[in-house]
């Protein structure tokens, strides 16, 4: 059976735990209220794709493509991104909840995270350059070799990044936010 390929459909409160979407191609795709919770959507592709208000937790993601994508309103727990066809790999976030994610050694240049949960993500070794972080929470998120120059942090909060493993140069932060850099000195920081 060959993969099924779909273009400019929209697709609205599919519940795919019950009834799966056919592996194929999307392109140019609106997926709204649906639920991918645990799905196998490994080797699918999505190609200028819009996701609004779905569950993608704990979906299956080995060789996923993912070009040009957006989530917004989405619950992503769980999701090991770093599965993923690197080819092409872009997206970008809007409230969403991605905890405990990883995206390791992913190459996610100028991705923008707005008003996400970020919490026990895992971006060690990713390349984050120039990524924007407006107003997420990065409680216990692991940046571990990570390339964060040019990021912008200012807006978010609860993150603990050590500048001695990961690379900084140019990323902004705000006053409040500075004592996440410099956690692992245990010096008390007052205003």
């Amino acid at each position: 059976m060959s993969d099924t390929n779909n273009q400019d459909q929209i697709f609205d409160k599919i519940d795919c735990t019950q009834n799966p979407l056919a592996k194929g191609e999307y392109e140019n795709c609106n997926f709204k209220n649906c639920n991918f919770s645990e799905n196998n959507l490994s080797d699918f592709k999505f190609i200028d794709c819009e996701f609004i208000a779905c569950n993608l937790s704990l979906a299956q993601l080995n060789g996923t493509a993912f070009r040009n994508i957006s989530f917004k309103d989405c619950k992503m727990l769980g999701l090991q991104f770093d599965h993923c066809n690197p080819f092409g790999l872009a997206f970008s976030f809007e409230n969403c909840q991605l905890n405990h994610s990883t995206f390791f050694q992913l190459h996610l240049r100028k991705t923008v995270f707005k008003e996400c949960q970020l919490r026990e993500i895992d971006f060690s070794e990713a390349d984050l350059s120039n990524a924007n972080f407006f107003d997420c929470d990065l409680s216990q998120a692991i940046f571990q070799n990570t390339n964060l120059e040019k990021a912008d942090f200012l807006s978010s909060f609860n993150y603990v990044i050590d500048p001695e493993n990961n690379r900084l140069k140019g990323a902004r932060f705000s006053a409040a936010g500075i004592s996440g850099l410099l956690e692992k000195y245990q010096i008390i920081i007052e205003q």
